[in-house]
């Protein structure tokens, strides 16, 4: 059985939300990206505390596509240490999760 996974990233502006969730579909290592934002973060960073405008993308995708994700978000993402975090889906309606599973597919034929 499919392990299917929510990952999360922010990102530094709305253009390269856009430009990473169009990226990773295309290269179907997602088979949906949502976008939100803008958001703020406060966090601690080489030893301040900053606060930045963010926009938050949330990737569905499997478990077995997480490292070519991973790698993909490395690429394209201007941090030099980018939020990845990956949560699973434990549960979700039967119809969703096999479009997920035929839309993440097509890259492994």
């Amino acid at each position: 059985m499919t392990t299917f996974l929510q990952v999360a990233t922010t990102i530094d502006g709305e253009a390269a939300a856009q430009r990473l969730a169009r990226a990773v579909v295309e290269a179907r290592l997602a088979a949906c990206v949502q976008v939100q934002g803008p958001l703020h973060s406060t966090y601690h960073w080489q030893g301040d505390v900053e606060t930045a405008t963010e926009w938050l993308c949330t990737m569905k995708t499997s478990a077995a596509k997480l490292p070519a994700l991973e790698a993909k978000i490395g690429e394209l993402h201007s941090y030099d240490v980018p939020e990845i975090v990956a949560t699973e889906i434990v549960a979700g309606s039967a119809a969703y999760l096999a479009w997920l599973a035929a839309e993440l597919e097509e890259s492994e034929a």
